[in-house]
């Protein structure tokens, strides 16, 4: 019999090198899609997203033609998906049932839809790359495509999760991690209130256990934040000095 995988060394280490706590690499790219009003290329680890951002226009719905807000549309593809067989197609539109669910119904309440009456915001997302909490990584890389957009918003939406094995909890998990089993608790939060907009629990926790593991999901979504607001800065810096609005030093 095959020795039980440790997901912890004795160390304290996970399976790719991250402590506990510890977040994985991010980087991204705006403005990566010129005919859309907004789009970015994220990567949270080996997870990588693209999102772009069309609008607001005129809304095409005839039900949605009165609406007092703007309607909030998605789109998911995942280039990571191929073949026919079945397991595979299950997979895939459960995840893309939970992205544009997810997505759809949070962004709802944190853009500022009622500048908008009778128009439409439209949000489209391919996953390149998979390797866990993809459902987080597409609400982040959806805030930085709006952001890039310009379409304003009560404040950036972050999102992280967080799972709990052999007894820790454990910040932003991969794909390895998530075949563990055991809970996972993704979260998006608005950055500065920290005021949740998104939460779902696929296990039965204690809530000694539940207030744990939402905690370490909510401390990665302040690191999430740290990262891309500085960068999101640097960005905007660059921009002005391209445009000879900032000189360079």
């Amino acid at each position: 019999m095959g020795s039980k995988q440790e997901f912890i060394s004795l160390e304290g280490l996970r399976v790719d090198g991250r402590r506990p706590r510890e977040i994985r690499k991010i980087k991204f790219e705006l403005g990566v899609l010129p005919r859309a009003d907004g789009s970015c290329i994220l990567e949270q680890g080996m997870t990588k997203v693209m999102v772009a951002v069309y609008g607001p226009g005129e809304v095409r719905g005839r039900a949605d033609h009165g609406s007092k807000n703007a309607v909030i549309l998605v789109n998911y593809s995942s280039a990571a998906f191929s073949g026919n067989e079945r397991k595979k197609k299950l997979r895939y539109d459960k995840q893309q049932a939970e992205v544009c669910q997810a997505v759809k119904a949070t962004f709802e309440g944190v853009i500022l839809t009622r500048l908008y009456p009778q128009s439409q915001i439209e949000i489209f997302i391919e996953v390149l790359q998979t390797d866990g909490n993809a459902v987080c990584t597409c609400l982040n890389g959806a805030t930085l495509a709006l952001v890039d957009a310009g379409i304003p918003m009560q404040d950036y939406l972050i999102a992280c999760n967080a799972g709990y094995i052999d007894g820790t909890a454990l910040v932003d998990t991969n794909a390895q991690e998530d075949l563990a089993g055991g809970p996972r608790v993704p979260v998006a939060v608005l950055a500065r209130s920290q005021k949740i907009c998104h939460l779902q629990l696929d296990h039965k926790l204690s809530r000694e256990l539940f207030d744990e593991v939402l905690k370490t999901a909510m401390e990665g979504c302040t690191q999430i934040f740290n990262v891309l607001d500085t960068q999101i800065k640097e960005h905007a810096r660059r921009q002005l000095e391209s445009a000879s609005v900032v000189s360079s030093t």
